[in-house]
């Protein structure tokens, strides 16, 4: 199979392995489908099984399991999902910042492209009503890799990037 191609490995669900047939089943009832893999001692990740779950919106379980890497939740706001509370609330402000002539309009996960082939994507991409263009991620905390791909943006492009 060629790296170009995506090819089904199994022509019908019954063929799939059994974690495997109760996440599609579960998919293709209409059901939440959260994913969850166990880690423990002695487990590798291509041993870990992974345990299908579904559960309704809103549950204990489903808010444990939808929490991302650094502990955000995620949020929805008119009907946009968010990665972070703070994302969302910033949102808000950006909303009633635009209602009042401040901002012109924002743009939302702009991926801003360097040499080399990586990205960053910016969570805003901000036009005020002076005309100028800010460029704004939320972040609770910085990582190693955002700071140096910041740092590669502001020297290849004439953009700075702002942390909120």
């Amino acid at each position: 199979m060629s790296k170009g191609k995506r090819a089904l490995r199994y022509q019908t669900v019954d063929e799939m392995p059994p974690a495997m047939q109760r996440m599609a089943k579960a998919a293709l009832a209409g059901d939440r489908v959260l994913f969850h893999v166990p880690r423990g001692p002695g487990k590798t990740s291509a041993a870990a099984a992974i345990e299908v779950m579904t559960a309704p919106q809103g549950t204990k379980v489903a808010e444990k399991l939808a929490r991302k890497k650094y502990g955000n939740h995620i949020t929805h706001v008119d009907g946009i999902r968010f990665d972070s509370k703070r994302e969302a609330k910033y949102y808000e402000q950006l909303l009633l910042r635009q209602a009042a002539g401040e901002v012109s309009y924002f743009l939302r996960q702009v991926a801003v492209h360097m040499p080399g082939g990586t990205r960053l994507v910016v969570d805003f991409q901000e036009h005020h009503a002076d005309g100028s263009v800010h460029y704004i991620d939320v972040k609770g905390r910085e990582t190693p890799v955002f700071r140096l791909k910041k740092r590669e943006i502001e020297h290849h492009y004439p953009i700075r990037i702002e942390l909120r």
